[in-house]
């Protein structure tokens, strides 16, 4: 019985693997901090023979409440992830798995591989309305990396949208590269429609040194990047400081800002309510957004998320707090489930990546409904 994580976005300990019906693996933190949730590796063992596997000590995990309820991912081939038998006892993650084939993988989430980043980048180049530019390097020297899509014109809108901050936060990445697509497909009307009134500044990884290094949160030296855009740095997030001085140099009329959550088994949006400049036309450009969703996909909803700020009191280094205030703009978080819809629920494969390219693209539904009204 073999079990490994050497490979991109790998992540567990053996703390024992002689019996299959007594696996004990752990989870190891993000470098230079405590966060720790993101799993991913491969099991290499006997056939139609019934294994346990055990993940422990979750208890002193990122996000303990994202354990209850969930059910872990599983993939032959890489390409098909399905959802396993899991069972959380308050501290402990129990898998019970069946193996048909030889080999098979086990992650969080569907894994959005650094080899398929490159990829996604490159064939986005080859549309007429796409270009790639290089915006710096990561500490680990990998490229920031920013999709143009549209012609820059004067008057035109600029909408700009990160993903992955947070790197074990993968479905984000699923959610751009839908999204990009149907921008890119020259037969679509919504798409035709947006890139007459606006040009979008798409970066799909922010955080590819953390994907790469099977981060849960951090980047290469434990660096959370969603709590430093107030200050960013080269030194520690570096990633930041070259998004927002990009940003600055264009530019900012909507920010997207899309991530994971751990606990919430909901697809939803988080505002800028708590900003000491929110004001009447953004809240009015939040509503326009959130009925625009609702109406295009029943996998959104507007009833679970998160608490509110108080006026005046948002987190401003947090990056949709940071940007919708700095740039006195519609700027929105949106979080997808690590779980499953529980609107929506699917036993079989959970809230999956083909379900997180779909609601990018319907996002763009949204988007059109209020690129009119953002200036």
């Amino acid at each position: 019985m073999v079990i490994t994580s050497q490979f991109d976005s790998g992540n567990i300990r053996v703390i024992q693997a002689q019996d299959p019906q007594d696996i004990q693996l752990a989870i190891n933190k993000d470098n230079n901090s405590d966060f720790y949730q993101w799993f991913h590796f491969k099991l290499q063992s006997t056939k139609f023979v019934e294994h346990k596997i055990v993940i422990g000590d979750l208890k002193g995990s990122a996000y303990p409440d994202g354990w209850p309820g969930y059910q872990a991912l599983a993939s032959y081939d890489r390409d098909e992830w399905f959802r396993v038998d899991t069972e959380y006892d308050g501290d402990n993650l129990t898998i019970n798995f069946v193996p048909e084939y030889d080999s098979v993988y086990f992650a969080y989430f569907t894994p959005y591989s650094y080899e398929r980043h490159q990829d996604f980048l490159s064939s986005a180049q080859m549309s007429f309305d796409c270009e790639l530019r290089h915006l710096g390097y990561t500490i680990d020297k990998r490229d920031m990396s920013l999709l143009v899509i549209g012609e820059e014109a004067e008057g035109k809108n600029k909408i700009w949208v990160t993903a992955r901050q947070h790197p074990g936060e993968s479905m984000a990445e699923w959610l751009v590269e839908g999204m990009v697509r149907r921008l890119l497909d020259e037969d679509d009307g919504v798409a035709k429609s947006l890139l007459e009134q606006n040009t979008f500044y798409v970066i799909p990884n922010m955080n590819p040194d953390g994907s790469a290094r099977g981060h849960l949160r951090t980047n290469a030296v434990g660096t959370n990047l969603n709590r430093e855009w107030e200050t960013p740095s080269l030194e520690k997030s570096p990633e930041v400081y070259h998004t927002l001085k990009a940003m600055d140099e264009i530019g900012v009329d909507m920010f997207l800002d899309i991530h994971g959550d751990e606990a919430l088994p909901y697809n939803f949006v988080a505002g800028c309510e708590g900003n000491p400049n929110y004001n009447t036309k953004l809240e009015e450009l939040e509503n326009t957004f959130k009925q625009a969703l609702l109406m295009a996909t029943p996998e959104f909803q507007d009833v679970f998320g998160y608490d509110k700020d108080e006026p005046g009191k948002a987190n401003l280094t947090i990056g949709a707090n940071a940007v919708g205030h700095r740039y006195q703009c519609l700027s929105y978080t949106l979080e997808m489930p690590f779980k499953d819809n529980q609107n929506l629920p699917d036993p079989a494969y959970g809230w999956s990546a083909p379900r997180c390219q779909q609601l990018g693209e319907d996002l763009l539904i949204a988007v059109r409904a209020v690129s009119s009204k953002l200036r």
